[in-house]
């Protein structure tokens, strides 16, 4: 692995020290995303986390803040979320993100029941504070494609089990909630309507499915990022297809591209599995990005080539794009 990296997409939600450790180890750092999901706790704890585990590890993690949907659908949502972000960012946090319950919550419609999306004039005036501040905006829309489709036509087996475990969550048996071209096009209309926005699209904009679509948006919003975050396996197999055209890809947008693993540290895992995740991580994606050496991935059947990407590239996709976004 390169020394040091950034594994800049995490999720470290307990004060264990175990991953701190192995950090240090490998003379890493953590870009850890506070997220307003249902089962974790809330930004504010979620923001102290950090703040003690950086206490004991000085200049191993930085934090990226976010806001909820409280009050929603009254004249309090504004404010409320408004000072949320002020908050975050006054204590430390390089960046605010915008979470996929917009789009995907029933719980936030519009007062005649409509599902709201990101461009809703709503979020305006968030967009324009942003802007005005310069301030990041990093964000997760949708899901992968394969949420839209059935079983069957899944292109990777985790995605195919996932949903087929829980099928709440599968939108091909939902299909009241908003589409997933309609996720993706308002996504796309914020980007077009806030061209000064400085934007990270996580997840490859969750167009994991074909690297043709991310170099469009990059293309397109000259102002954006992009991360490889829990979708570097929709990578490997467009490289099963086609192994060139995924190296130009890294190649020509070494610049737009940063590493993260998205490994979620909520307590479900002791210190040995969660240590463990990320050294099996950090090491099989270095040796995809890295090397030449014949791959497999659990994912989907067969095997792959690694990219044998050159070194300047990786520095930039491991390192230096996350120093030069995050500030790190």
């Amino acid at each position: 692995m390169l020394n040091p990296f950034i594994d800049a997409h995490v999720h470290l939600n307990t004060r264990s020290e175990a991953k701190m450790k192995l950090a240090k180890k490998y003379n890493a750092s953590f870009l850890s995303i506070n997220t307003n999901i249902p089962f974790f706790d809330s930004l504010e704890e979620q923001q102290q986390v950090i703040h003690d585990l950086e206490e004991k590890y000085p200049n191993t993690s930085k934090f990226i803040t976010s806001f909820d949907t409280k009050f929603w659908n009254t004249d309090k949502w504004l404010p409320h979320a408004l000072n949320q972000i002020k908050t975050g960012i006054a204590n430390g946090a390089v960046g605010v993100k915008i979470w996929k319950n917009i789009g995907m919550d029933p719980e936030v419609k519009d007062k005649n029941g409509n599902f709201v999306l990101l461009d809703d004039a709503r979020f305006d005036p968030i967009y324009q504070y942003l802007v005005a501040n310069d301030i990041l905006l990093i964000g997760h829309q949708g899901e992968p494609k394969n949420c839209w489709l059935p079983l069957e036509k899944m292109t990777v087996d985790s995605d195919r089990n996932y949903f087929a475990e829980h099928p709440e969550y599968h939108m091909f048996l939902l299909p009241e909630y908003p589409s997933y071209e309609k996720q993706m096009e308002a996504r796309d209309n914020v980007l077009k309507k806030f061209p000064q926005l400085k934007y990270v699209g996580l997840h490859l904009f969750s167009m994991e499915w074909s690297i043709d679509e991310v170099a469009k948006r990059l293309d397109t919003y000259p102002n954006t990022m992009t991360d490889l975050a829990e979708r570097i396996c929709h990578v490997q197999l467009q490289a099963k297809e086609n192994l060139e055209k995924v190296k130009e890809f890294f190649i020509k947008y070494q610049d737009r591209i940063i590493y993260g693993t998205d490994v979620i540290d909520d307590g479900s895992m002791n210190d040995e599995q969660l240590t463990q995740k990320f050294e099996t991580l950090w090491n099989t994606h270095w040796d995809f990005f890295a090397t030449d050496k014949t791959l497999s991935a659990p994912e989907f059947k067969g095997t792959f080539e690694g990219l044998n990407l050159p070194e300047n590239v990786l520095q930039k996709i491991f390192r230096d794009n996350a120093i030069k976004t995050y500030g790190f």
